[in-house]
C-alpha cells in the first residue's frame, strides 16, 4: 500500500505572515499605491487564491487592476521570502524525517501562487523530503482539485491531508482522502475532528488513521 502525507503550507507548516504583509507593503510603497496591509489583514487572507486575495484589499483602490496590484505584491513577496523565510513550526523536519523513515509519500498542495512553494523550500532547506507539489498557481484548480490530482497521479492508496482551515477539511473531503487539523494554525473546524496540537503528534495520529 502506497500511503501518502499532503501537507497544506501556511498555518501548517511554517507562519509567513509577518514576511507577506513586510513584502507587500514594499510592493505596495514602490507601485506607489496608499493602502498598507496589517499582520491581521495577511492572517485572514492565509488560504485564499491570489485573485481572492486581490480582491479582498485591492478592489478599494482600483477594482479594474487590483490582479495586476497583487501581481508586483508577488513578486516583491518572492524575493522576501527567499531570504526572510517565515517561522517553521516546531519539530517539522524530525517529523519529516520521521515519516520518511516510515515509508510515506510525501507531498505540499496549497492554493498559492506559482513559486511560493519552492521559495519555502529554499528558504528552509526542506525540499528534500516532499516527494511532490501542487498549487493554484500551477494548475487553476480549486484545493480539492489539487489534492486529487496529487493522489491519482502518484498512485496513492491512502492519502491524508494535514491542514489548519476548514477550507482544507472541506477540500479534503471533496477530494475523497482523510483529514487532520493543525490546531496550532490559523483556523477552526468543528468539534470532533481529527487533529494535531503540535507537529509531533503528526506519525502517531497518522499510522492510526491510515
Amino acid at each position: 500500500m502506497k500511503k501518502g502525507i499532503i501537507f497544506d503550507l501556511d498555518g501548517t507548516m511554517w507562519d509567513s505572515s509577518e514576511s507577506v504583509t513586510a513584502a507587500y507593503n514594499i510592493g505596495l510603497e514602490k507601485c506607489g499605491y496608499p493602502l498598507r496591509l496589517t499582520l491581521e489583514d495577511i492572517r485572514a487572507a492565509m488560504g485564499k487564491t491570489m485573485v481572492e486575495i486581490a480582491h479582498m484589499y485591492f478592489d478599494a483602490i482600483d477594482p479594474a487592476r487590483a490582479v495586476n496590484i497583487m501581481e508586483d505584491c508577488i513578486a516583491e513577496e518572492m524575493e522576501y521570502l527567499k531570504t526572510s523565510g517565515g517561522v517553521v513550526y516546531d519539530g517539522l523536519e524530525d517529523v519529516l524525517k520521521e515519516l520518511k523513515t516510515k515509508g510515506y509519500f510525501l507531498a505540499c498542495v496549497s492554493n498559492c501562487q506559482s513559486g511560493y512553494i519552492e521559495a519555502f523550500y529554499e528558504a528552509t532547506g526542506l525540499g528534500g523530503y516532499f516527494d511532490d507539489r501542487e498549487c493554484w498557481g500551477g494548475t487553476g484548480l480549486d484545493k480539492a482539485g489539487n489534492i486529487r490530482l496529487t493522489v491519482e497521479r502518484n498512485g496513492l492508496d491512502g492519502a491524508i491531508y494535514v491542514g489548519d482551515t476548514d477550507g482544507d477539511r472541506l477540500a479534503s473531503e471533496k477530494a475523497g482522502v482523510k483529514f487532520i487539523h493543525a490546531a496550532y494554525g490559523y483556523g477552526k473546524v468543528p468539534e470532533g475532528t481529527p487533529k494535531i496540537c503540535s507537529l509531533r503528534e503528526l506519525p502517531e495520529l497518522a499510522g492510526k488513521m491510515m
